[in-house]
């Protein structure tokens, strides 16, 4: 190493390389960090090169100004006092030369994201069913596919609200709402991944507030219900509804695999609250199930080729049962527990008959664990001999045990 003021004079002088060395360095006297580089190449061959020395932090580094043979000596002098001007000012005049980080569009986010969810899935931790709802709404045009080419960390709050107003507009607001808690989720995960730096769907409009649904159907109008079902799936998955209290989707995707022991073992996965449920059959309930046609090569219950049994819930369109006051099928669950209830069945019983999990709140949910197996298969014997009785307009001959 040697210094040296480099002008045409002194660069014409600088071509050859002490004995045994590879690389030698001629600094500039006028121009600190400013060198000539002498080099021998693996054909034997000394190149010589204009280059500077700065430091970014803690790191020093060098950047090549250019060859002998392609820039003068006073050419790289100007270059590298506008190089040394921009660090001074916290520049790095090699950043723009690293290869340029992909950028992360909200499409390329999602399909990590559902990537994600598939591997839950697989372990066991997100049921497949959310996860074929989240990938309809993240990733179908409709929604919000005129964003998927956007910058993930440039999506904003006016992004977000514009999307969901077409969604309303185009579909519902139920709609909009559904596909905004996607989204919403999807943030949070993108966060929490170090992928994104903020949730931009936080003080967009959410769904509007719904007045809660009360509807109970009377003992007349459950009646009626029962004699409009036919004998097709819907038919029997209404009955089925009415005499176990169960949610839709878990009748409407019952699986042959799912009965055994006079009773249907819903698996974690299939239930809404990631618990287990045993409904026990009573002999009303085994009668209709032993008329399901029973097919070789398909597991479910119900449905022709659905990957998820039943799933033409439209059908109650088309119910004809006489009933001037509007219902849903759900309202079938609310008509059950309140049944059992004026009945005469105790509230933890009824919620465990539900699988629901408020019975278990404070101190004693903490060590009661009890599933009620038996209070549970007397309350639903009772409500299936209420049912029989409403169908037949005979009077309950039954009265509802007292388990002690």
């Amino acid at each position: 190493m040697t210094i040296a003021k480099l002008d045409r004079e002194t660069v014409a002088k600088l071509t050859t390389l002490p004995d045994g060395k590879k690389d030698e360095l001629h600094w500039d006297t006028e121009l600190k960090g400013f060198a000539l580089k002498l080099h021998l190449n693996t054909r034997g061959k000394i190149e010589r090169s204009f280059l500077i020395q700065y430091r970014v932090g803690k790191q020093q580094r060098k950047l090549k100004l250019g060859d002998v043979t392609k820039i003068t000596v006073d050419q790289a002098r100007k270059k590298a006092e506008k190089l040394f001007a921009g660090i001074l000012l916290g520049q790095d005049p090699q950043a723009d030369r690293r290869p340029a980080t992909p950028t992360i569009t909200l499409r390329s986010a999602i399909d990590t994201y559902i990537g994600m969810k598939e591997r839950e899935v697989e372990e066991g931790n997100y049921r497949a069913s959310s996860l074929r709802i989240t990938k309809l709404y993240l990733t179908s045009a409709q929604y919000f596919g005129p964003l998927h080419r956007t910058a993930l960390n440039e999506i904003t709050r006016a992004h977000v609200a514009q999307r969901l107003q077409a969604i309303r507009q185009e579909s519902s607001d139920v709609t909009a709402g559904r596909a905004r808690a996607q989204l919403a989720a999807f943030f949070t995960r993108a966060m929490q991944e170090g992928l994104a730096e903020a949730n931009p769907v936080i003080g967009t409009k959410g769904q509007s507030e719904r007045p809660q649904r009360d509807r109970v159907l009377s003992d007349d109008e459950l009646a009626k219900v029962w004699r409009a079902c036919h004998d097709d799936d819907f038919g029997r998955i209404v009955r089925l509804l009415i005499l176990t209290g169960c949610r839709r989707g878990e009748i409407g995707g019952l699986r042959w695999s799912e009965i055994h022991d006079d009773a249907i073992h819903l698996p974690a996965e299939r239930c809404k609250n990631g618990r287990a449920h045993i409904v026990p059959l009573t002999p009303l309930a085994m009668q209709i199930i032993e008329s399901i046609p029973h097919r070789a090569d398909r597991d479910f219950l119900f449905g022709e080729r659905s990957v998820d049994g039943f799933d033409t819930w439209q059908a109650k369109t088309a119910f004809k049962d006489g009933i001037s006051e509007p219902w849903v099928i759900h309202d079938l669950r609310r008509t059950c527990a309140t049944g059992l209830a004026n009945l005469g069945f105790q509230p933890h019983v009824i919620e465990c008959v539900l699988n629901h999990t408020a019975h278990r709140a404070g101190v004693g949910g903490v060590y009661n664990k009890s599933p009620y197996a038996r209070e549970v298969k007397t309350a639903l014997l009772t409500w299936s001999d209420h049912i029989a009785s409403i169908i037949s307009g005979e009077e309950r001959k039954v009265v509802p045990l007292r388990v002690s």
